[in-house]
């Protein structure tokens, strides 16, 4: 049986009944794709099914408020992804008049959308002939032709997408598509693979040859940096913390923080809090003891974060660094879309019970 054939014969019969695999919805499925990106499927379902009862059609995400948008989207992460879908939703409503745009040319210029996401969204929704390669496929048929090429080289990549083209077959390339990246996330493991479940291991050459420990072959990834973050919490007379608004050409742009930032060296963390409050908000504080310290990880870094509770000794906040900045209680700062590691800080601060804050606070 040919291998395309036998493949979506497998996944009509194996895959997992996941929500978006039940419209041809172009707009459902390209927010499906947009939040599978680097993802659990698992992680994902209810920000989906959230996501869709909130915005159910292009036009009501393009309508839609950013922060409510982004806050919806808190603690999916990759927070750039939701602003380029926001903004893709927009360039839609405005110049396809609502409509997903059915040709690669047209759908590859929205933000956001690249080689994966718009061959994914064609071939699924509109039945276009276009392969996708995600880290699923070059695992499976990286096994099954025996490349023992390292998968982290562009070569190696372009040579995998050369034979999905060839692979897929024009009158279901949808199924074709969803099947391989079905298989690789299922049944073709990164470590031990079902090789008895596969409808492709008889030809399989990493089983045949036994190989499948070894290939795919990934060279190590770069050593992971590790930054010490020290952030100040502020209170106001009435009890109200001070936030701040990142910068959106930045990391974590649109999202509220509290201010802060990373410890230089020989610099006490106490001193980094300091320092970064007087650059970022022009001004300077009395830094007290720390309320709480988290570990983070992002995709390119780790962070340690440490929370110093603090006064201000003279000036007056103003968002020098930041988009904005605002006073709010904790009963108004679930409004505000947070980084992870922030809303920790947050979770933490309402469980606090009997605590006196009234050292913290700026006196009137």
């Amino acid at each position: 049986m040919p291998f395309a054939e036998n493949l979506i014969q497998w996944y009509q019969l194996h895959k997992r009944n996941l929500p978006w695999r039940d419209t041809d919805d172009p707009y459902k499925i390209w927010i499906s794709e947009v939040m599978s990106q680097q993802t659990r499927v698992d992680t994902v379902i209810p920000y989906y099914h959230r996501f869709i009862k909130a915005y159910p059609t292009v036009e009501t995400l393009a309508g839609a408020d950013r922060q409510e948008v982004l806050k919806l989207w808190e603690g999916l992460g990759y927070y750039s992804r939701c602003r380029n879908l926001y903004h893709a939703a927009n360039e839609i409503v405005n110049h396809f008049n609502g409509r997903i745009p059915s040709e690669y040319d047209e759908i590859i210029r929205l933000k956001g959308v690249g080689p994966y996401t718009a061959s994914a969204v064609l071939s699924i929704a509109f039945r276009k002939k276009f392969a996708v390669v995600d880290g699923n496929v070059l695992r499976v048929l990286s096994r099954y032709f025996g490349i023992s090429d390292d998968i982290r080289n562009q070569s190696t990549k372009n040579r995998i997408q050369q034979l999905a083209d060839e692979l897929i077959p024009a009158d279901n390339p949808g199924d074709f598509n969803q099947a391989l990246m079905e298989l690789g996330a299922t049944v073709c493991k990164p470590t031990q693979p079902e090789c008895n479940s596969c409808p492709l291991s008889i030809e399989c050459m990493a089983y045949k040859t036994a190989q499948t420990d070894s290939i795919p072959y990934k060279s190590p990834a770069k050593q992971v940096p590790h930054y010490e973050i020290a952030v100040g919490l502020i209170l106001n007379s009435k009890g109200e913390l001070l936030i701040a608004l990142r910068p959106d050409n930045g990391m974590l742009g649109g999202l509220w923080e509290f201010p802060g930032g990373k410890k230089e060296p020989q610099e006490s963390l106490r001193d980094t809090v300091a320092r970064e409050l007087k650059e970022e908000l022009g001004i300077e504080v009395e830094v007290f003891g720390k309320m709480k310290q988290l570990k983070h990880a992002y995709s390119h870094f780790k962070i340690t974060m440490h929370a110093f509770w603090c006064t201000i000794r003279n000036g007056t906040p103003k968002p020098i660094s930041s988009e904005c900045i605002e006073w709010v209680s904790l009963e108004e700062i679930d409004r505000y879309p947070f980084p992870k590691a922030n809303k920790s800080i947050i979770d933490e601060l309402k469980s606090m019970k009997n605590v006196d804050f009234s050292q913290y606070l700026e006196k009137s």
